[in-house]
């Protein structure tokens, strides 16, 4: 006789978690899972590579030089430890080798923002969601006080089979994290340095730069105001080419001539003065009809 399923008491997110463990600080622990910030939908437009003669997708399968493609259940991890010798494992032995403080996000310092240096942050953003009620109280202790407080914490996590260096910050409600690169892993500001020579500033020219920073202060800053225009030109070609419309590159705007450096800014600055803030949009992709033969998908 078949046993029922035990109901998992935990209410099912609907997003797909990238990570699931504890978070901690102190002795207080509780339950989070982590959802990728970036929204897929919203993000690059992906091309397919295909055959062109029939158009058929182009596919890479896993390929062993003896059998052929093998399915996925029957590859497994494995470490070369002599030449063609090896140890297998199954990632349930690879888990079990995490104590349980390496299956958890323990914020070990609580930093002001500025203490972190945007250089360290290697793109990786996540929200972070309590999982089950026992989780919620604590989470939202922890995010409301590191918003009054205004901290950062920072810790260590395993995280896509390796520990690596997080910062936790509340944001709007929620708790995100975001992970960084380790000290060791960026490069110096003075190897770079070395790569050019700095020439003397002019105060005068100082002065000016200074001048058009502050007056391009235009009100609060919205990233709302920023949209993705290569991609909606990129949408617009999609739609063309389904009509079997011709593209036409937009056309570049025009820049003023200018001489000099001095000039540049002293041009600049009477500008933004007058400058009103507008939001960006995507330039139009013009279109025109084929007048040649148009590419027909062959059979």
């Amino acid at each position: 006789m078949a046993t029922k399923k035990k109901k998992s008491s935990k209410p099912r997110s609907k997003f797909r978690a990238s990570w699931r463990g504890q978070l901690r600080f102190g002795l207080v622990s509780f339950e989070v899972q982590a959802v990728n910030a970036e929204n897929k939908q919203n993000a690059e437009i992906h091309f397919h590579l295909l055959h062109e003669p029939d158009n058929q997708r182009i596919h890479y399968v896993k390929v062993c030089p003896k059998h052929g493609e093998v399915p996925n259940d029957e590859i497994v991890e494995a470490y070369e430890y002599a030449k063609g010798k090896w140890v297998e494992f199954e990632k349930e032995e690879l888990d079990e080798l995490r104590t349980e403080e390496e299956k958890a996000l323990t914020v070990d310092a609580f930093v002001s923002a500025d203490e972190i240096d945007p250089i360290y942050f290697d793109g990786r953003m996540y929200y972070l969601i309590p999982s089950g009620k026992t989780a919620a109280e604590p989470y939202a202790l922890l995010q409301s006080a590191m918003e009054k407080k205004d901290r950062w914490g920072v810790g260590q996590v395993v995280f896509s089979g390796r520990e690596q260096l997080a910062v936790v910050r509340p944001y709007e409600g929620v708790l995100t994290m975001a992970m960084l690169n380790y000290d060791a892993e960026i490069r110096k500001p003075s190897e770079i340095k070395s790569e050019f020579t700095r020439p003397r500033t002019e105060a005068s020219k100082l002065k000016l730069a200074e001048d058009l920073i502050a007056k391009w202060q235009n009100g609060k800053f919205d990233f709302s105001d920023y949209t993705d225009r290569y991609r909606a030109r990129v949408k617009e070609a999609i739609a063309a080419k389904k009509k079997g419309v011709d593209l036409t590159p937009p056309e570049d705007e025009e820049e003023p001539e200018v001489i000099n450096l001095m000039e540049a800014l002293q041009r600049s600055v009477k500008n933004v003065a007058s400058r009103k803030p507008k939001r960006r949009s995507a330039k139009r992709t013009r279109t025109s009809r084929s007048t040649g033969a148009r590419r027909r998908k062959r059979a």
